[in-house]
């Protein structure tokens, strides 16, 4: 393994990417930040997020440039976020532009500037596994900022060229360290939306951005028989209850939606438990392949916790994970992460 020298800094504008480059300048690199333009709407608040890093930079004295990757942003991640709701599945955007903006152009791009790797804020940690000769991505030392669900999609490749500082620390001790280098940032609040659709109403996205029309279609019981009327799949997430407009002697919730049939199903919280799930589009990263039967712990949604299961392979690349308790409002289009103790499995997204 090659040392890192120079390396890029992926540079949002908040507290987390702010303090990797503090850190790594603590730690004798040489840092470049670069900050990504991305959104095709939200123009003033992508403005505000560019000219916080561009200050940041200015702090830290370090070289800055915006790239602007607004077009594939737009194809791999929007395009395909329309295109998953459309299908009745409840996407999460944030893979798509892991896979292929941050961790996909961007690294490209840094390593064609001269970078040895690339370093961003999340909350998670990179080693090589000597014994497997593998890289491994593991959990942050902070369990209540652990990103690493976000970036099971990584690849070989990419985990050998990246650098996560913020793993080994607390928010509160980044902010800490921050404020003391004189940041702006240190105190800034941490984004909680989906950067695109910021008002947070995606029917409405959907509708202005990605020309989808909303049509309206039956809530129909486990048995077929019709409860009502629903305003368009979009609408709807499994496990919802509020918003519905149904009218029954115990709490309704969306088990599940159908495409093909446009109607959503309806029924009791208890049959939102399911003890399995098929899950496809999978990448490895601590095992080469799945090969046969392994136990793991895996969760279905970043704020999970992990359950005990088992992960079974299928034919065409395909797992089950079998989990020892009922697991609750296992949504399609979402992703099931593995894990073994502290590191990433893999993961895949969830078909049914």
């Amino acid at each position: 393994m090659v040392a890192f020298q120079r390396v890029c800094v992926a540079m949002s504008g908040g507290v987390d990417s702010t303090s990797a480059a503090l850190l790594l300048l603590r730690q004798g690199y040489e840092v470049f930040g670069v900050t990504l333009r991305l959104r095709p709407n939200c123009s003033d608040a992508q403005d505000m997020e560019i000219e916080a890093a561009r200050a940041a930079a200015r702090t830290l004295g370090v070289a800055h440039t915006v790239l602007d990757l607004r077009e594939l942003f737009q194809t791999e991640v929007i395009d395909r976020f329309v295109s998953e709701y459309v299908r009745g599945r409840t996407p999460n955007p944030c893979l798509y532009c892991n896979r292929a903006i941050k961790f996909g152009a961007m690294l490209d791009w840094a390593l064609a500037q001269g970078a040895d790797a690339l370093a961003t804020g999340h909350y998670a940690n990179v080693s090589f596994d000597n014994a497997s000769g593998r890289w491994r991505l593991l959990r942050a030392a902070d369990p209540r900022k652990d990103q690493s669900y976000f970036l099971y999609q990584l690849t070989q490749h990419q985990l050998s060229h990246l650098l996560l500082p913020a793993g080994q620390y607390e928010k509160t001790a980044l902010r800490a360290l921050a404020a003391e280098a004189g940041l702006a940032n240190a105190q800034r609040a941490d984004s909680q939306d989906i950067c695109f659709i910021p008002e947070g109403d995606y029917t409405a996205f959907l509708r202005r951005h990605g020309g989808v029309e909303l049509i309206p279609g039956d809530f129909v019981d486990r048995d077929g028989r019709v409860l009502g009327r629903h305003r368009g799949l979009p609408c709807y997430t499994t496990g919802q209850r509020k918003g519905l407009g149904v009218s029954a002697e115990a709490p309704l919730y969306v088990l599940e939606k159908n495409a093909a049939g446009n109607t959503v199903t309806l029924g009791p919280d208890s049959a939102l438990y399911t003890r399995d799930l098929t899950a496809e589009e999978m990448n490895w990263i601590s095992i080469p392949s799945l090969n046969g039967p392994m136990a793991v712990t895996a969760k279905t949604r970043h704020s999970q916790r992990e359950a005990a299961a088992l992960a079974e392979p299928l034919p065409e690349g395909r797992i089950r994970v079998v989990f020892q308790e009922p697991q609750r409002a296992v949504t399609p289009g979402q992703a099931v992460v593995l894990y073994d103790g502290r590191s990433v499995v893999g993961g895949g997204i969830i078909l049914k």
